[in-house]
């Protein structure tokens, strides 16, 4: 696992030594940057269920302003946090629920969702975000979930853009619509 592109290109990133965390797959990843590429510049982005960091931290790398990383294992904490030092990077690092953190209403441009994929949560998730209004006008919110997973949908003014399958992986695109 490595930083594509940016000021980290080419960083090795730390793996968890067990399954407990499923990092996402270069394609995947790349995929992912390709549709951010030209939205990702000064953009305050939010890494839900952080794991090792690597979704936030490319975007780093390729020119986001500032990321929260937000995960509930103290193992995964320490990872990301391990991961940025690699990386020399600064950036809010919290061990806390998910829902919980959504609960305070900060905003955030672009949003990663990447939830233990038997947890149930994505759409417990997206109702939050529609409920507290986590995402600026324009954002976007990248979902990852198997790709035989069905993914909600979002209320006005949020509403999913596509869904793209890669291999056993489903990438879910929302945005909210400029009002």
């Amino acid at each position: 696992m490595r930083v594509i592109t940016g000021s980290a290109g080419g960083r090795k990133l730390k793996s968890p030594e067990n399954d407990a965390v499923r990092p996402t797959t270069d394609q995947v990843k790349e995929a992912v940057f390709n549709i951010l590429q030209f939205d990702l510049e000064g953009r305050r982005v939010l890494d839900l269920f952080g794991g090792t960091g690597q979704l936030g931290i490319e975007a780093l790398s390729r020119g986001a302003r500032e990321a929260v990383f937000v995960d509930s294992s103290r193992a995964s904490v320490s990872l990301i946090r391990e991961n940025l030092k690699t990386c020399g990077m600064q950036a809010e690092v919290l061990q806390t629920d998910a829902l919980n953190y959504l609960g305070r209403g900060e905003k955030f441009d672009i949003i990663f969702i990447d939830p233990p994929y038997d947890a149930g949560l994505y759409t417990a998730v997206l109702e939050r975000i529609n409920a507290v209004d986590n995402l600026t006008e324009g954002g976007i919110i990248i979902v990852e979930a198997r790709a035989s997973e069905a993914l909600p949908a979002m209320k006005a003014p949020y509403k999913m853009l596509r869904e793209k399958k890669y291999g056993s992986v489903k990438i879910g695109l929302y945005t909210k619509e400029l009002l």
